[in-house]
């Protein structure tokens, strides 16, 4: 008896553990109450951080409960699809990267309630689609060279920016905007007198957030760099939007 019951417990330890693959619609982490759909597709400049974009996002999925999902096929975009995730991120994205239709289940989604999370080169994505540049609340004008910038984190109460120090030393490729909306809540701005080539002036915006058309967006001007989704403080920045736009607590 003893012998079998050993047997049992060593073919329990030997057994290979399964594992959902990491991309493409309805493979992700770990089966979660929450999804979120992860698209990067883009059709101008990409970003080689895309990559380490969506390990990034995939591990805080697996530590915080909710499903990941990544893609760069448009055609997920339906109503019917979209109902299954609490938000979707524009993980740098450029460029015209939905056709109408697409563009009208997405605007439903919202409506219904759905989160955006924008990060980095979403504001370099279909600008030739209005309502999208209220939802990302500003487009990309143009960047100087990678450099070291102080971030001013004005909104310390909120949490997507309440862990971050007042001033931000850090390394990344920083955006200058156009068409900036005017309902949009900043958190933090660039201070243009600590690098070169800012165009905004003293209130250069680089996170923000909004409540829209019944849902919740979130833009955030970092992560151009493979190191932005290893550092810690920028990566938990990341979890509290992600945990805003879905409407979770914890």
């Amino acid at each position: 008896m003893k012998r079998i019951s050993l047997l049992l417990c060593l073919l329990v330890l030997l057994a290979p553990s399964t594992q959902a693959a990491p991309d493409g619609p309805g493979k992700g982490t770990a089966p979660a109450a929450d999804a979120i759909l992860v698209f990067s597709k883009t059709a101008g400049f990409r970003h080689k951080s895309i990559g380490a974009g969506k390990v990034a996002l995939m591990k805080l999925g697996a530590e915080n409960r909710f499903r990941v999902d990544t893609t760069e096929d448009a055609s997920v975009f339906t109503a019917a699809n979209l109902k299954q995730y609490k938000t979707v991120v524009f993980l740098s994205t450029t460029g015209d990267i939905l056709n109408p239709e697409q563009q009208t289940a997405f605007e439903e989604y919202i409506r219904g309630g759905g989160g955006f999370l924008g990060i980095h080169a979403a504001a370099d994505t279909e600008y030739d689609w209005p309502w999208y540049n209220k939802l990302v609340g500003a487009y990309f004008l143009s960047h100087p060279k990678q450099q070291n910038v102080d971030i001013i984190v004005w909104n310390q109460v909120d949490p997507t920016t309440s862990f971050l120090p007042s001033r931000w030393r850090r390394f990344d490729e920083l955006y200058n905007y156009k068409s900036i909306q005017p309902g949009i809540t900043v958190l933090a701005t660039l201070d243009e007198n600590s690098y070169e080539g800012g165009k905004n002036g003293p209130m250069h915006p680089f996170m923000w957030k909004h409540e829209f058309e019944g849902g919740r967006a979130y833009y955030t001007g970092g992560g151009h760099t493979d190191e932005s989704y290893v550092e810690p403080l920028f990566v938990k920045h990341l979890l509290e939007a992600l945990k805003w736009t879905m409407k979770r607590t914890k």
